[in-house]
């Protein structure tokens, strides 16, 4: 990668991050803090080392206070130009949107809808939004910050994207991921030295998790949450289950 990159969608310069590559080596990134996105040269999402994805995590958490910027009506490409063609997807169990680009040079995609694709981020259950709005009355919409009425919608009316949290179980599993894979790249030595460090710092996150569990909104296990102050204005699912997880 050379020369300095512009957002497909405002124009501004992107800042790009050197992470790991889990067969080795490093990826260089590109993402516009403005907008809340990420430019992926073709294959590079599936190429991130678990490090890689909780170093991306990290710095959405460090950017998340400012609001993102809405995306334009046309996205073009950083290598052809050409318009990005809007791409709805599954991974695993999870609906993920993105923008490609019809040759085949990339995708540029959300915070959140990079959060999803990483099982990070669900789409909660109709039951869990019946147990939330008993104690919530709006939350704001992961995907375009508008506020969702708990009562009268299941989803965001302006964006049509589903009500989403933070899941706690998915955080545990990708930091168990990491420490696992990590220790298959070490010398025998340096492994051997790490099983006692591991299942500690294994067991640091999920205590932190479970630290969280003991008072979730709305009686949901499993998430993420810090104590819900009913006179709060909207309450963000998904940015406060990444800050209380960096608290």
């Amino acid at each position: 990668m050379s020369g300095e990159r512009t957002c497909p969608s405002c124009a501004g310069r992107m800042q790009s991050r050197a992470l790991e590559r889990h067969v080795g080596g490093l990826i260089e990134l590109d993402l516009c803090f403005d907008c809340h996105a990420i430019w992926f040269d073709q294959y590079e999402s599936g190429q991130l080392a678990p490090g890689a994805v909780i170093e991306i995590f990290r710095l959405i958490h460090e950017n998340q206070d400012k609001p993102a910027r809405p995306l334009a009506d046309r996205l073009n490409c950083l290598h052809c130009r050409e318009k990005l063609v809007f791409t709805n997807d599954m991974q695993r169990s999870n609906k993920i949107s993105y923008y490609r680009c019809a040759q085949g040079h990339g995708r540029f995609t959300t915070f959140v809808q990079f959060l999803r694709e990483k099982n990070f981020v669900r789409t909660l259950s109709a039951p869990e939004i019946q147990e939330l709005k008993a104690t919530v009355k709006q939350v704001r919409c992961s995907s375009c910050g508008a506020a969702v009425d708990l009562s009268r919608d299941a989803a965001c009316a302006h964006c049509r994207s589903p009500v989403a949290i933070l899941d706690a179980e998915a955080v545990k599993r990708a930091l168990a991921d990491l420490d696992a894979k990590s220790r298959g790249r070490m010398n025998p030595d340096a492994a051997r030295a790490a099983e006692v460090m591991v299942p500690a710092r294994i067991a640091q996150a999920e205590a932190k998790a479970r630290r969280f569990e003991h008072r979730p909104v709305g009686g949901l296990p499993g998430v993420l949450m810090t104590t819900y102050n009913e006179d709060a204005n909207i309450l963000d699912l998904v940015a406060q289950g990444i800050d209380a997880l960096f608290d």
